[in-house]
């Protein structure tokens, strides 16, 4: 049994020794409780998860049946639901269950929903197949240490705005197993209480860019983008609108050329403003509309000049 909760026990403390905190010493454990500490009706009271029974699975069949119920949830890294101030009955871990490795053959690639970031951003595989997109779609979230703790499945689960891992996968031939449903579909729905299992990635010869642009080197990104040709055909998808990612197809003719690396600055541009003009912004404190839509057609362009200069070589 796993209990965090150190509200009441920590008000003493907090303030005892009030001003030295708020002066600016900050060192150790004081340094990282004091950063979750919100101010409220004139005292202290610190955020955090509260979990009574905690609860390591067998079988996929036992974590289906314990999360029915509203209060229980499934851990992944952990890295956002502990910043959350909820009451959790049942918490499941799947560790137990070889959900950890992304396994690949001629046609797919199967990865756990218990890979992590860093296991997706070193895989030689995987990156090998998306053209390095893999690796620049993870490598400026946060830092190694994040990245070493969150999880693909808690990555696409949660369907954020902010996903780079969702951009990528949705320009990819993904599949998630719950039932099975493409992830495009998957995307669109409403959470449920079901388990993410693992995504399935289909292989087609075709390439594949990811960008991205954010205000500081880790910060959540103002916008994302990736595009993705084969087999004569293609799509971009743009997320971090701030809405979550969503997936537009390219016109026949552009992905044709843009496999044959026939098109030119100018019919790049032009593309580039027509699909940024399928997407819809929204504002907030990292960007406006009219920005994110600027973002848009450049990342767009840049993307599609990039794969001709891969189709080239």
């Amino acid at each position: 049994m796993i209990i965090l909760d150190v509200e009441g026990k920590c008000k003493g403390f907090f303030e005892k020794n009030r001003k030295k905190l708020k002066g600016g010493s900050r060192s150790g454990i004081i340094s990282n409780i004091w950063a979750s500490i919100l101010s409220k009706n004139g005292g202290y009271r610190v955020s955090m998860i509260k979990i009574k029974d905690y609860v390591r699975v067998g079988s996929l069949e036992e974590a289906y049946e314990l999360n029915q119920k509203r209060s229980a949830c499934i851990l992944g890294g952990m890295l956002w639901t502990k910043m959350g101030q909820r009451q959790v009955q049942t918490a499941i871990d799947l560790s137990g269950l070889g959900l950890d490795q992304i396994e690949e053959s001629e046609e797919e690639f199967s990865i756990g929903c218990m890979v992590t970031l860093r296991q997706m951003e070193e895989h030689e595989g995987l990156n090998a197949y998306t053209d390095g997109a893999a690796r620049e779609s993870v490598r400026s979230i946060v830092g190694v240490q994040f990245r070493n703790l969150a999880t693909v499945g808690g990555s696409i689960f949660g369907r954020f705005g902010f996903s780079d891992v969702l951009t990528l996968f949705l320009a990819l031939d993904t599949e998630v197993e719950l039932g099975r449903m493409p992830l495009a579909e998957f995307a669109c729905s409403k959470r449920d209480r079901d388990v993410l299992v693992r995504l399935i990635v289909k292989k087609h010869e075709g390439v594949t860019v990811y960008q991205s642009h954010r205000n500081s080197r880790t910060d959540f990104p103002v916008l994302t983008c990736a595009v993705r040709v084969e087999d004569g055909k293609g799509c971009a998808v743009l997320g971090a609108r701030p809405a979550k990612a969503a997936r537009v197809e390219l016109p026949a003719e552009l992905a044709e050329k843009l496999a044959a690396g026939k098109a030119s600055a100018e019919e790049l541009k032009a593309a580039a403003s027509e699909i940024s003009d399928q997407f819809t912004y929204g504002s907030n404190m990292r960007g406006s509309a009219e920005y994110r839509h600027h973002l848009g057609r450049v990342l767009l362009r840049r993307c599609m000049e990039e794969i001709q200069k891969k189709e080239e070589q």
